[in-house]
């Protein structure tokens, strides 16, 4: 049985992603992660901790209510968890636990932010603050010429 450990942050885009990889034949079991939207320093300073704890397993419940339906339909085995703050960390523990497993970072990547890797092998290319400086000068241009 193929092993694959999927990160997701948002159950479209992994759908997008995933999708191409349902139509093998191979038997497989999916451990989804799901890393859920980090809060604001603002709102975090006035929400409770517990408060957040359960937004984020009403988040998961839902995301991988999304996915587990599409992923199970050929029989394939589905396991969910959340993702703790040290991504690296926890693929090394899941991989310890499951065995060899393939690992797929299906996060949607988001401009200005710099998501963690989720290997030690995985190369991220990091958006430096002069490619942010650039990025909104030229929209400010293309407003300018308008």
């Amino acid at each position: 049985m193929e092993k694959l450990i999927v990160y997701i942050d948002d159950a479209d885009y992994a759908l997008n992603i995933l999708q191409p990889m349902l139509d093998t034949r191979s038997p497989t079991q999916w451990l989804l992660v799901g890393c859920a939207p980090r809060f604001s320093h603002h709102v975090s300073k006035w929400v409770s901790h517990s408060a957040r704890e359960s937004w984020r397993t009403m988040w998961a419940k839902k995301t991988f209510a999304r996915l587990s339906p599409l992923l199970s339909q050929r029989g394939d085995q589905v396991l969910t968890q959340l993702g703790m703050p040290d991504l690296l960390k926890q693929t090394e523990l899941l991989l310890q636990a499951h065995g060899q497993a393939r690992v797929l970072d299906a996060r949607r990547p988001k401009f200005g932010q710099n998501l963690g890797p989720v290997t030690t092998a995985q190369n991220r290319p990091r958006q430096t603050a002069l490619a942010m400086i650039a990025a909104v000068a030229g929209a400010g241009l293309l407003v300018a010429t308008d």
